[in-house]
């Protein structure tokens, strides 16, 4: 597809619902929407290819709020914010007022003042995460109203402790360039598997994410875990629901084998249980400290229970003739490389290297997208009018 039937078929979408609006979880959002944050990054990537200088905005902040660390998010928040032409401006939460008390309300509205987004990522804390993102919402649709700021900034979840929208969607934008269009994802069985790791606390937000996006396209899900490692109910309850309004299925299982059983696509990733998160919360919420690393001995105990739930090449051999497409949102845990034993034989991972890395660069395009979106009424025109003017990223 070129540009102009990329742009065409953003035209035909009816995204006028981002308009203005936060992006929270990719369940929040109507099916044109979602294809349209995918229409718009691949024509960013076809603009930006083209030697095109993609910025619609001549000036302007992007506020980045990190509680936890990040590597690819990070970047590829600056990344799209750059492409678009914003300067982006990283909160320190250390080197700010808020560690003499600022309270949320305030810092919200005082970093805002000529911002047009905030991206945040919060996703240690069951309960917590998107919370955080609502009330700094709140604080600055209020700041807005009572003209405070001259603009309402839009808010992108760049990963809370329920969804990491920006990183599903790139995984399926992937899966759509990868399979040669966004039908050809029909019928495709993806085992989103838990893995081993040697490390308790990884978010639940990757595998509910992946669960809640990719019933929504005629997919086979399978979530594969052991006994006790669920996720949210509500989160499956999304995708069971989203299965059937698709036609597609969504599946749990106790066995890596099952999951991995004629699969197109395997995703084995680690994450801890519901109820530990659950539990680590309120251990940290009262300060309890001896409590949190009791629960930390005790859960990597049980995680060594399960040393062979790991992305092998014997498994591989039992995808779809046994050339299964691997995925993973990285880092890895990567079995003698990274660890003594992890998430991923070495071999697996060496050979699906690049195919990680283009995953992976997708993510910039579908933030650019979603920040766009929400910022341009009618988004079709504005990029008819980039392609129009044709001004050389580098002159």
């Amino acid at each position: 597809m070129d540009i102009h039937a990329q742009l065409e078929r953003l035209k035909a979408l009816d995204a006028g619902g981002m308009y203005m609006k936060d992006f929270f979880h990719t369940w929040d959002r109507q099916a044109d929407e979602i294809e349209a944050v995918f229409a718009a990054a691949q024509a960013f990537r076809m603009i930006r290819e083209q030697g095109v200088s993609p910025r619609v905005f001549d000036s302007g902040l992007a506020v980045s709020i990190f509680r936890d660390k990040s590597t690819r998010t990070r970047f590829s928040f600056a990344s799209a914010c750059n492409l678009l032409g914003l300067t982006v401006q990283d909160l320190d939460e250390e080197k700010s007022q808020i560690s003499h008390g600022e309270t949320v309300r305030e810092t919200a509205n005082m970093v805002s003042f000529m911002a047009d987004v905030i991206g945040i990522r919060d996703d240690m804390y069951i309960g917590k995460g998107h919370a955080y993102m609502k009330e700094v919402a709140s604080a600055v649709e209020e700041g807005f109203a009572d003209g405070v700021l001259q603009q309402r900034p839009t808010l992108v979840n760049l990963q809370c402790d329920i969804d990491h929208p920006t990183q599903s969607m790139a995984d399926l934008m992937h899966l759509i360039s990868h399979f040669g269009g966004i039908e050809k994802l029909r019928g495709k069985k993806i085992a989103m598997t838990w893995a081993y790791s040697p490390s308790y606390g990884k978010p639940l937000s990757v595998p509910q994410g992946i669960i809640g996006l990719f019933t929504r396209f005629g997919m086979d899900v399978v979530l594969a875990h052991p006994p006790g490692y669920t996720v949210m109910p509500e989160v499956e309850q999304i995708a069971s629901a989203n299965a059937r309004m698709s036609g597609g299925s969504y599946a749990r299982t106790d066995r890596m084998e099952d999951a991995f059983s004629d699969a197109d696509i395997v995703y084995p990733k680690s994450w801890a249980p519901f109820a530990v998160m659950e539990e680590r919360t309120k251990l940290v919420e009262n300060s309890q400290w001896d409590g949190l690393k009791e629960l930390e001995g005790r859960c990597l105990e049980n995680n060594a229970e399960f040393k062979d739930w790991e992305c092998t090449e014997s498994l591989m051999d039992l995808t779809k003739g046994g050339n299964g497409l691997y995925m993973h949102c990285l880092p890895a845990d990567i079995t003698g490389v990274s660890c003594t034993q992890g998430e991923v034989a070495a071999s697996v991972f060496d050979r699906y290297r690049v195919p990680l890395y283009k995953e992976a660069s997708w993510k910039p395009y579908i933030i650019a997208a979603m920040i766009f979106l929400a910022r341009f009424q009618k988004p079709a025109e504005k990029l008819a009018q980039v392609l129009e003017k044709a001004l050389p990223r580098i002159s």
